[in-house]
């Protein structure tokens, strides 16, 4: 009996914390997406999106789920620094914690597994972030928004340079998560960061938030069709809407969706659907542990299926997608309610906050 109340009085514990401020339901929700969505984008070869064709619709995790975590990345380093609970030296929390992230984006890419994984990308724009921690809202939003307008235009004759084909090009493409180029996902994580500095807990931020990303979605499709740029030059290079093209509608459009995406999933959660979403929420509460999984797991199963883990279409024609999600979903939400924080969460922490705090003092 005493056993048995110590793990009720546990599981209340973690629900609460996964309940009570600094946390938001939301942002929690609106992470468990993403996550699946980079499930959905590396185990389904995904069409590109044509919004008359239903049937298509699915596509839409294709780059907009890794911008979406980018955003949010940006949130949740506006919350964790602000408050009575932050570090005492922000920039060197950053610091650390970018290391400990680049460090386990190379285990993952020494697995073999055939996806860009984006935890080099993801450990440089924390880096990248450390100047920007103490910049006003306002020039936060500037700043974003000159990126987003100015860095596509650059991007292609960056991209197409011969270093990339050379073996230090994939190197160093490989290294820095040059699939999603820091230079253009700043974009992502300042807006994250100008955000996260919003009153979250008011209904109107969330719905100017929603109808602003949902403006800025419908207009960079609607001049994708209206002003078409075909072909493969230097314009329709930068002008490009598609998924993963850098191009300047992609950036605007996607950034847009995830910014109404992730304002809904907050307002979704100030209903009764809350309690209902909590798989979906544990699963985002633990989002480093749940994306380092699912390529270990896939690692583990390619080799013992195949043989190998570098075969993507083989992989893809065992049809993972459901079990892993499935079971990775299932897996956070019990640890969550057993044991609290995900491990590697936990690690990143462990290793990142007590040295910026010593360092401090």
């Amino acid at each position: 009996m005493a056993a048995a109340a110590a793990v009720g009085a546990r599981v209340v514990a973690n629900l609460r914390r996964l309940d009570g401020p600094p946390r938001i339901p939301g942002i929690d929700l609106a992470r468990g997406l993403a996550v699946i969505g980079m499930l959905a984008a590396h185990l389904y070869e995904l069409p590109e999106v044509v919004w008359t064709d239903p049937t298509t619709w699915g596509g839409i995790a294709g780059g907009r789920s890794s911008i979406l975590f980018a955003t949010l990345a940006g949130v949740s380093i506006s919350i964790v620094t602000a408050g009575p609970g932050a570090p005492r030296r922000p920039g060197r929390w950053l610091a650390w914690r970018a290391l400990v992230l680049w460090v386990l984006g190379i285990i993952l890419i020494l697995t073999g597994v055939p996806v860009f994984v984006i935890l080099p990308a993801y450990a440089i724009l924390f880096a990248a972030a450390i100047p920007f921690v103490g910049v006003r809202r306002g020039v936060l939003w500037i700043w974003a928004g000159a990126i987003a307008l100015v860095v596509p235009w650059v991007l292609p004759p960056i991209e197409s340079a011969a270093f990339w084909d050379s073996a230090p090009g994939e190197a160093v493409f490989l290294l820095t998560g040059w699939a999603y180029p820091a230079p253009l996902w700043l974009a992502f994580l300042l807006a994250g960061m100008a955000i996260g500095r919003l009153d979250l807990t008011r209904p109107a931020v969330l719905w100017a938030l929603t109808g602003a990303g949902l403006v800025l979605a419908l207009g960079a499709e609607t001049l994708a069709a209206v002003v078409p740029v075909g072909g493969t030059g230097y314009l329709a290079q930068v002008w490009r809407a598609t998924a993963h093209s850098g191009g300047i509608l992609e950036v605007w459009g996607s950034g847009g969706f995830v910014v109404a995406v992730m304002a809904l999933c907050i307002l979704v959660c100030r209903t009764v659907l809350r309690a209902l979403l909590l798989p979906l929420r544990t699963l985002g509460a633990m989002p480093l542990t749940a994306y380092s999984a699912q390529i270990l797991v896939w690692a583990a199963w390619a080799f013992l299926a195949l043989g190998t883990t570098s075969d993507l279409f083989g992989f893809r024609a065992l049809h993972p997608f459901w079990p892993m999600t499935l079971g990775i979903v299932a897996a956070c939400f019990v640890w969550a309610l057993l044991l609290g924080r995900g491990p590697l969460e936990r690690l990143v922490d462990t290793v990142s906050r007590p040295r910026a705090d010593r360092l401090a003092r």
